[in-house]
């Protein structure tokens, strides 16, 4: 089957790409609403985008309404946000806050998730999960309505349960252990399930 994507509408195209282009890493992002309650929400529009400086990018669309998403209009505000990696036990509540809700209505509260220091930001981090950046906002560019944001990488937590040494000393992260979510379409998920390893070239 081929398909010509100019055809499509923003619907049809959204459809078949998050069907198609899969796995995806999922941003678990947790930004500070103006009362100073936490908002937190999915993305899978995402990925590592530099290493020198080490940054990310986000994409954000807009809600269903047609308003800014509460994630946006944080980020854009406190030029800040905690990005988690989740894992196979918390795919349930990280569907449900993608859910949407009332500005300034917490997702953690409902979820009853908890949360605990996260080094080298203002924001806590969600504490069951096994990996979190601190991100800081460098800019914030415009494709029609989704904002694609640009951000630096400046603190890493991993759990001390999902590291080790590789056969060079090195640290390493146990992907397996870690057991990421990978989004692929609409309520699907798939978690990191056999490691494939191919030798590179030197």
């Amino acid at each position: 089957m081929h398909i010509d994507m100019s055809t499509l509408s923003t619907i049809q195209a959204y459809a078949l790409m998050t069907q198609t282009i899969i796995p995806r890493p999922v941003a678990w992002v947790l930004t500070e609403n103006e009362d100073k309650s936490y908002n937190l929400a999915p993305f899978s529009y995402f990925n590592g985008l530099a290493s020198d400086p080490p940054m990310i990018m986000l994409s954000i669309g807009l809600a269903p309404d047609g308003s800014i998403k509460d994630t946006r209009a944080n980020i854009e505000s406190k030029k800040e946000f905690v990005l988690h990696i989740a894992h196979r036990e918390m795919a349930e509540p990280m569907t449900k806050s993608s859910a949407t809700m009332p500005r300034n209505e917490s997702e953690i509260d409902m979820l009853g998730l908890k949360l605990t220091d996260m080094p080298g930001s203002e924001l806590p981090r969600l504490a069951d999960c096994r990996i979190a950046y601190a991100c800081e906002l460098d800019s914030i560019h415009m494709i029609k309505e989704q904002a694609i944001i640009f951000a630096a990488l400046k603190h890493l937590y991993v759990d001390d349960a999902v590291t080790g040494k590789d056969a060079k000393g090195r640290m390493c992260v146990n992907a397996v252990e870690v057991d990421p979510l990978g989004r692929l379409g609409g309520g699907e998920y798939i978690g990191a399930g056999e490691l494939i390893y191919v030798e590179r070239p030197a």
